[in-house]
């Protein structure tokens, strides 16, 4: 219980906490949308705004906020020219984020080298107070705005045509979407990692969606899992030393394991009833 009375490990779980409310909001569209790769990319070429801040000597988080904004944008135009090959589009910046993310590490001193593997692997020592309260105000933009556009949101995830018939902005639309992605991405890398802050977000709702078919409920299920799996993952990573967001993503994939072999049992107890059924 010791760890409780540690001011760095109270940020971990209000962040985690937080964290929990918009991660199953975002990647149920992003799995709808058929982007979770572009959550990928992002976090990947979010490395570069946390070079750069790291080399003018500005806070990184506000760097890569401005970075990965402006990546979010060029995906989508992007995702218009090559519309049959949109990942032609991902390809193209994730390796150009990677490189300008290695140049600037390269100008970087050696001194920044920790810094860059805290954000590589996240660390529940570098958030902070002002983190905390960033997230706080992101989360409170993120749930107005999925309660205020949820039934436009839902017509442009599912077919951008019918949205456009019915008059809505499906490009401006997409392109807040995608930079809302990005600033949520970049809010949450110190405590996760960059390298796996993508896996984090889409795998609650990947997850909660073998469990309910409702919209809603695969909200709030994957609001539930994401609780339990960046909660647990904080306390072993506290307790074993491992970095949080490895130790979170594993213990999600053994939450999507035990979830996939639930329902392959019920599925095999249905077909075993019907299949005794259909013999009488």
């Amino acid at each position: 219980m010791e760890m409780f009375f540690h001011g760095f490990m109270q940020r971990a779980f209000q962040a985690s906490l937080l964290i929990s409310l918009i991660a199953p909001v975002l990647g149920l569209f992003l799995i709808l949308r058929r982007q979770s790769l572009m959550a990928d990319t992002l976090s990947h070429v979010s490395l570069a705004g946390v070079a750069l801040g790291l080399l003018i000597g500005v806070n990184p988080t506000w760097t890569n906020m401005l970075v990965v904004a402006v990546i979010a944008i060029l995906l989508e135009y992007l995702r218009a020219v090559y519309r049959t090959y949109s990942e032609i589009s991902i390809a193209i910046l994730m390796s150009a984020g990677m490189a300008l993310a290695l140049v600037l590490m390269g100008l970087n001193d050696g001194g920044a080298t920790l810094s860059m593997n805290q954000f590589l692997f996240g660390s529940i020592v570098t958030i902070s107070e002002q983190q905390v309260w960033m997230l706080l105000v992101l989360t409170i933009i993120i749930s107005l705005l999925y309660l205020v556009f949820r039934k436009p949101m839902y017509i442009l995830t599912f077919d951008e045509e019918t949205a456009f018939t019915a008059g809505l902005p499906i490009k401006t639309m997409s392109v807040l979407f995608n930079v809302l992605t990005g600033i949520t991405i970049a809010v949450i890398m110190p405590i996760v990692g960059a390298l796996l802050v993508s896996t984090i977000i889409v795998l609650p709702a990947a997850i909660s969606m073998r469990l309910s078919k409702s919209f809603n409920g695969v909200i709030l299920i994957g609001i539930v899992i994401a609780l339990i799996g960046m909660l647990s993952g904080l306390v072993a990573s506290y307790q074993v030393g491992t970095p949080p967001g490895a130790t979170i993503t594993l213990i999600l994939i053994v939450v999507f394991a035990i979830t996939a072999f639930i329902k392959n049992v019920f599925r095999y107890i249905k077909f075993d009833r019907f299949f005794k059924k259909s013999n009488i």
